[in-house]
């Protein structure tokens, strides 16, 4: 994905009102316009919520807005016939479409089930709570709006492995424990907290069956040929089989020819060799996020005035050291303010959209809530992001034009740091990139051409800066704010 940047289209409090598809189709050009590449979509499937429901509670992934379930037809972002059109329109922009993709789980069943189960706790979950019992659990789906329209497969307790709820239970017991299905096991491997972290919510699919597997692949393939998505945005893989996932790649890769560019939300772990680990498991068939460098930008938005070591910003993380297969991003759904509290602080975007989108390693995702802004009340309390579109566009420009070449680092000051690009044949000029989270400041910094006149593209200083005749130059920055460093003209 060499100079792609991607936008996540959606944030966790978009309106429900069931038009995304509609703002998707809308915006497609302009965004193409801008320099996006590929669109991050959110669950299009009908979830347990009906209408209301932001797709990760999966009931059923092939209603897209088809059939008259869990009380409506529509999704939250609309119908089937909306997101084709919203997928014919960006791919008419020449932008990929990235869908995001729930295998953890299924929610909302139709029926109950007497199921024999033992019950676990939550955080050692191989060691029994107490003797196997007679549960009732929510594990038929018998998806009575669509039938056997596009899939004849019907769940029940055979394709679970685990649940968390027990209607039999007594009160003081109601999600007290998990209960591990009669003759399943959890799913390895896996993340290992809690000695397997396989499970997350409702209804655990059972990798081990084979109806499963096969049921997921026919999905993937009606999704990539019938509905021509391009990628995916795999949820919550720090909890489904590693080994599935990467089956489940290949297999489609090697039926459509596609690339079908896919990353992995390994959620809220800055521990870099897990993160290496899982990579490597699945034999790099998809990318991760960077939660690492996420996690930083967090820190040094709340940090005091200059308060945050910059020169360390982009050690240990997966941008760093596994950068061909790193999604860089600042903020998502999942930390957005309101939501989590470790987002990043609106004065930091800048220069964290600056890191990401200016430099060589990742692949950059921009978080439509940043670009937009947005505004929601939570329990009575209003949130408000900033808008960064001005500076992001500006970003994006000088991505498309001069983010080419060599890379040149200066990360030797805690507050003020920077790089260069030198530009190639077809992009010739460089750029030269500095930023600081405190009082501002100036750098000397070879751009590699000699003599040659830059301005700055933000428009946060007004005088040009001219390099000397072995190609230096010493560019500033003003306090808390990137400049970015184009030739004169351009």
């Amino acid at each position: 994905m060499i100079n792609g940047t991607m936008m996540q289209f959606f944030h966790w409090y978009s309106p429900g009102d069931g038009t995304l598809w509609d703002r998707v189709a809308a915006d497609a050009a302009s965004l193409a316009a801008a320099g996006i590449t590929a669109l991050w979509l959110p669950p299009a499937g009908k979830g347990s919520g009906g209408a209301q429901d932001r797709g990760y509670g999966v009931y059923d992934p092939w209603d897209l807005g088809e059939f008259d379930q869990k009380g409506t037809v529509r999704t939250r972002y609309g119908t089937r016939a909306q997101f084709e059109q919203a997928v014919n329109a960006a791919h008419q922009a020449h932008l990929q479409v990235y869908t995001d993709v729930v295998f953890n789980h299924k929610n909302g069943a139709d029926e109950l089930e007497d199921v024999r189960a033992t019950p676990v706790h939550w955080d050692r979950r191989n060691d029994p709570a107490g003797p196997p019992r007679t549960i009732r659990a929510w594990t038929k789906f018998t998806f009575p709006g669509r039938g056997t329209n596009l899939s004849g497969m019907k769940w029940n307790s055979t394709h679970f492995d685990a649940v968390s709820w027990d209607e039999n239970a007594p009160p003081d017991e109601k999600g007290k424990y998990l209960y591990r299905i009669k003759d399943k096991n959890f799913d390895t491997p896996v993340d290992p907290t809690h000695q397997s972290f396989d499970y997350l919510m409702c209804c655990d699919l059972d990798l081990d069956q084979a109806e499963v597997r096969e049921e997921l692949k026919h999905w993937g393939e009606w999704m990539v040929n019938d509905l021509h998505v391009d990628g995916f945005r795999m949820d919550a893989v720090k909890h489904v089989r590693f080994f599935f996932l990467m089956d489940w790649l290949d297999h489609l890769r090697a039926l459509t020819g596609k690339e079908l560019f896919t990353v992995g939300e390994y959620w809220e772990d800055w521990d870099l060799s897990r993160l290496e680990s899982f990579l490597h498991l699945t034999r790099h068939t998809m990318s991760v996020f960077d939660t690492i460098l996420r996690h930083r930008f967090h820190q040094a938005s709340h940090s005091q005035w200059g308060g945050y070591d910059l020169g360390g910003l982009l050690h240990g993380t997966v941008t760093e050291h596994v950068p061909t297969h790193a999604v860089s991003y600042v903020e998502n759904h999942d930390t957005q303010v309101g939501r989590h509290s470790a987002f990043v602080q609106d004065w930091f975007k800048p220069l964290a959209y600056a890191l990401i989108l200016l430099r060589e390693q990742g692949y950059p995702c921009i978080f439509s809530a940043d670009y937009y802004g947005a505004s929601y009340t939570i329990d009575g309390t209003q949130h408000t992001i900033t808008s960064h579109r001005f500076l992001l566009d500006r970003f994006l420009q000088a991505r498309r034009q001069f983010a080419f070449g060599p890379q040149i680092d200066y990360f030797d000051h805690s507050n003020v740091v920077g790089w260069t690009r030198l530009g190639d044949s077809q992009h010739p000029g460089g750029m030269a990139v500095l930023l600081s989270d405190g009082p501002g400041g100036s750098k000397w910094m070879n751009v590699g051409h000699p003599h040659a006149r830059y301005r700055d593209l933000t428009e946060h200083l007004i005088d040009t800066v001219q390099a000397n005749a072995d190609g230096w130059a010493e560019f500033r920055c003003p306090g808390g704010q990137p400049s970015v460093w184009v030739p004169v003209g351009a």
